[in-house]
């Protein structure tokens, strides 16, 4: 059974930093993209960064780009979101997703097959 299961969110103060956690189970994250996603009140879901299968070439928003750093530890089977210099508008519950399938659009939360419960980060002083 396919599991995504995210940790590390919480309350930080603006240019503060958080690591977001995203444990798989049920399959090996080496055949899967995993994207991580964020979503605030009234808002539509955001693309925030992205992991393809494979080779594990990156992608990032632009608003995320220098701040977010993404990467997988395949022994853990686990994808990590580190965020630096966090602002109030990164405030929002992220969550991690995934999919065997080759994506055309990063970005598009539709492409993505498995997701996490989110996990709330909120930024603030």
């Amino acid at each position: 059974q396919v599991q995504l299961a995210e940790s590390g969110g919480g309350l930080v103060q603006p240019g503060g930093s958080l690591r977001l956690s995203c444990a798989a189970s049920g399959f090996t994250l080496d055949g899967y993209t995993i994207g991580w996603f964020r979503q605030a009140p009234w808002q539509e879901r955001e693309g925030v960064s992205c992991v393809t299968k494979g080779d594990g070439t990156t992608y990032y928003a632009d608003s995320v780009k220098g701040r977010f750093t993404i990467s997988r530890d395949l022994t853990e089977n686990t994808v990590y979101l580190q965020m630096n210099n966090l602002k109030p508008e990164d405030t929002a519950v992220y969550y991690c997703a995934a999919t065997p399938l080759r994506l055309a659009i990063w970005t598009n939360p539709y492409e993505y097959i498995y997701w996490g419960q989110g996990t709330q980060v909120t930024v603030s002083s």
